[in-house]
């Protein structure tokens, strides 16, 4: 049975009321039960779609979002999956065209009044506005206040609305996002996904693509670059991988081609803002940055002058826009045009600044602290009106609710801080739910535009977000607004203005540099732990293992080796496998290596392929399938299934541009190599136990080390611990021995810009190469007393080494100097100690 006809029967019947007594239009079915024009082009495939068809979408939706890594966090919760349902949001032209207009003069409108208000601030003089509704919301930037004609006011270039229809199909602004507004790259996401699952139906529709949108976004942002920036540089400023919208803005600084950045990334210096070298502060900064699109609150984007306690922006910034010398987008201060006491003085600042009225009503509001407003709504508070919902100024994202005495008692005390916006019957949309209905839930409808030109160009499309009372993520729809005629050109863009073409080689930071470095050492780590662990669950499931004493101690070897890398949590073989796999909390563990792996991918996202989530995508189903199938000898089964995911990165990473941080990466690859395999054999030939053990130990090592059949190509006969050696530690052919990581290394070194041939780290590695050449193995896993003493102490004096390299590696290539420090956190005795 059709799930939209079936939704459509219940829409059209009141007694079947889905989800509120009151209300509410419907966004796909016409009271009648017939399908709104939107939807009647795409009729015949989406009257198609079954229970077991959207079933299947729905599973192929989750999987694809997993394979790219999609994540999104409330404020204060953890990441959670990208929801997104597979039934599109439908407008036609005819539908879209209003919204067209109404989002662009609101754009201009948003521009003008920021302009005004850090420049002559006519609508204050004129209290069009009252100026506690400004001067008293803490997103207004007094630092960015500048009197008329001087320098340049903060300005807008990308602003999105948040929309929703009333009962009788109206649009109303339901908020205003410019401070730093997140949901372009969701939206380009959901298309790519839903054109992936849903491609039929997709071609039934002429939609509008988005690719040219964000060719002119990026058009916009070079022009945007102060003037006599011939080559303008551009990076986006993040708060970091943690951030609730990451993946947003990962995914914007890719589809630009721009680096994404964190405030400990730049530095301030002359004026004007630089990216970090390298060794900063030993060497001196080369690349200036020209704009600046940032992802960060203006409070947090300056430690000098804004929020003393941050971390997340760039000291001196504020000062450095003064002077004209970097564009930030959107300005510091746009923040205060997202306060929701401002929404009833619109249209007269409408009127006042544009000379236009208001196309694009907002939500009923009050500010609480206008007396008259304050009559009228306090009644209906204290009655408890459920339609009334009251924001603080500063924080309206935070919902407060409906009245309750506390609350009314702290309007009372400060009226000014606080909104009353009334809350409308939204529109409903068809939701796919998992009992395998559609339901319907009110939607939400996020626009964007962008200042490219002289005009404000909307999005044709945008990012709809279903409302409901469930936590986690919300869930999304791809919005599709069809084309009146096939020929018209894709977001009404016929061609965006060629650009001189100028190669650029971004400089990557010191920050970014460390986090690849961690990428290949975290890589390696997880990859050798897991085949050591294959390796072990190998030679338990040998017949005999658990009873003959001879295998049992190869077992207990190779399990003693496990515990000199990861420690030992269990005293049972398969709950330690179990663990190993499994604890991501347990240092040296393999999934606490993939989880902090992760982590470092998530710091240099711009930099990687959208292939490399898929690798964490296919780690996470068998790690789920670990956890529900508790049956012994499982976990070799999803060991192999992680460590073929965990291969498939040398492939993803292997198209790399080679640059300073692929070469940053494959350093930390090698020397991780290094460590594991010294350590590795430190522990498991540290003794000799017997011929049958020995060669079973020797075996598990090779497979281990991957060199199986390296070893039986390089050498015939019996087995024995110095040809394995060789073989591990000499054997510069064997690109899983230590000489052969240690010459890789060298080269990927001598690769980085700070490199000098002479550098500390470069001598290290001279050392230790020579003394690796002077090693004579048959003396050195000569055994004495049942013990290899000479080998354990040449591969301790090895690792040592190796850690010193990594240090030296840091000291050059990463930032050098104190970590920063919060004026906060400094005390008044550190302070004038600093002066003295």
């Amino acid at each position: 049975m059709s799930v939209l006809r079936d939704y459509a029967a219940a829409v059209s019947q009141p007694t079947l009321s889905f989800s509120s007594t009151a209300p509410r239009y419907d966004e796909v079915v016409d009271p009648d039960g017939t399908l709104r024009p939107a939807w009647q082009g795409l009729a015949s495939l989406a009257l198609g779609l079954t229970r077991d068809e959207l079933e299947r979408v729905d599973g192929e939706i989750a999987r694809f979002l997993a394979d790219d890594g999609v994540s999104y966090a409330r404020a204060g919760d953890d990441l959670q999956p990208w929801q997104l349902d597979p039934m599109p949001f439908v407008l036609d032209a005819a539908g879209w065209a209003r919204l067209d207009v109404g989002l662009a003069q609101r754009a201009e409108l948003l521009n003008a009044l920021l302009a005004d208000l850090y420049g002559p601030q006519v609508v204050l003089r004129e209290r069009i506005v009252p100026a506690a509704v400004i001067l008293g919301h803490a997103g207004f930037v007094r630092a960015m206040a500048r009197p008329a004609g001087d320098s340049l006011p903060p300005d807008l270039l990308l602003s999105a609305t948040d929309l929703g229809r009333d009962a009788a199909g109206e649009w109303h602004v339901l908020a205003d996002r410019v401070q730093a507004p997140s949901g372009l790259g969701y939206a380009a996401e959901n298309r790519r996904v839903i054109s992936q699952v849903l491609p039929d139906l997709l071609d039934e529709g002429t939609l509008h693509r988005m690719d040219p949108y964000f060719a002119a976004l990026r058009a916009a942002l070079i022009a945007a670059a102060p003037e006599g920036a011939s080559a303008p540089r551009i990076v986006v400023l993040s708060p970091g991988p943690l951030s609730e919208t990451a993946f947003d803005q990962a995914f914007i600084a890719n589809a630009l081609g721009f680096p994404l950045v964190q405030g400990s990334d730049l530095v301030v210096r002359d004026g004007a803002v630089w990216m970090k070298p390298a060794g900063w502060p030993q060497r001196a900064p080369r690349e200036r940055v020209d704009v600046i699109l940032r992802r960060v609150d203006a409070e947090w984007c300056d430690p000098l002058e804004l929020r003393s306690g941050s971390r997340l922006g760039v000291a001196g910034l504020a000062e450095a826009v003064r002077r004209g010398r970097v564009r930030v987008v959107n300005g510091l201060g746009a923040g205060v045009l997202e306060n929701p006491a401002l929404l009833p003085y619109l249209p007269a600042v409408c009127e006042r600044l544009l000379g236009e009225q208001l196309r694009l009503p907002s939500v009923p509001s009050w500010w609480l602290g206008d007396p008259d407003s304050r009559a009228e709504v306090l009644p209906r508070l204290s009655a408890g009106d459920p339609t009334l919902e009251v924001r603080h100024i500063d924080d309206p994202r935070r919902r407060l609710g409906t009245a309750d005495a506390e609350l009314l008692a702290r309007v009372d005390r400060e009226p000014h801080r606080f909104a009353a916006v009334e809350q409308l019957p939204l529109s409903q949309v068809p939701v796919w739910d998992a009992g395998g209905a559609a339901s319907a839930l009110p939607v939400t409808l996020r626009g964007f535009a962008i200042r490219f030109g002289s005009t404000y160009r909307p999005l044709v499309g945008g990012l709809a977000t279903v409302r409901s009372a469930q936590d986690g993520a919300p869930r999304t729809k791809d919005v599709w607004v069809l084309k009146s005629d096939e020929a018209e050109a894709d977001q009404g863009i016929v061609d965006v203005a060629t650009l001189p073409t100028t190669r650029s080689d971004p400089t990557l930071a010191p920050r970014a540099l460390s986090d690849l470095f961690w990428t290949g050492r975290y890589a390696e780590r997880a990859e050798d732990l897991l085949r050591l662990v294959i390796a072990t669950q190998a030679a338990l499931d040998q017949p005999g293992a658990h009873r003959a004493t001879s295998a049992g101690e190869s077992v207990r070897v190779l399990l003693a080796a496990l515990h000199s890398l990861a420690g030992t949590r269990a005293t049972d073989p398969e709950q330690e496998f179990r663990s190993l796999l499994l604890d991501a909390a347990r240092p040296g563990s393999a999934a606490h290596s993939i989880a902090r792996l992760r982590d470092a991918m998530e710091g240099v996202r711009d930099q990687l392929s959208g292939d490399t989530w898929r690798v964490f995508a296919n780690i996470e189903r068998a790690v789920r399938a670990l956890r529900s199938a508790p049956r012994p000898h499982r976990t070799a089964e999803s060991a192999g299934r992680m460590l073929a995911s965990m291969l498939s990165l040398y492939g993803v990473t292997a198209n790399m541009i080679r640059d300073p941080g692929w070469h940053m990466m494959e350093a930390g690859r090698y020397l991780e190599r290094g460590l594991q395999l010294t350590a590795l054999l430190s522990s498991a030939l540290s003794a000799s136990r017997g011929p049958r053990t020995d060669r079973e130990v020797l075996e598990s090592l090779l497979l281990s080390a991957e060199s199986v059949v390296t070893h039986r190509r390089r050498y015939r006969g019996a087995m024995r611990a110095a040809d394995v050696a060789e073989l591990l530690l000499l054997d510069r052919g064997n690109p899983r021995s230590l000489a052969f990581s240690l010459q890789t290394l060298r080269g990927h070194l001598a690769a980085m810009p700070a490199s000098t041939g002479s550098s500390r780290a470069e001598r290290l590695l001279d050392q230790l190469e020579t003394e690796l050449a002077e090693i004579e193995v048959l003396e050195m896993t000569a055994v004495v007393g049942g013990r290899r003493e000479r080998l354990v102490e040449g591969l301790e004096g090895v690792r040592a080494q190796l850690e010193q390299l990594s240090d030296a590696i840091g000291d050059l290539h990463f930032e050098a100097g104190p970590p920063a420090v919060s004026m906060t956190e400094l005390s008044l005795v550190e302070l004038m100690g600093a002066r003295a």
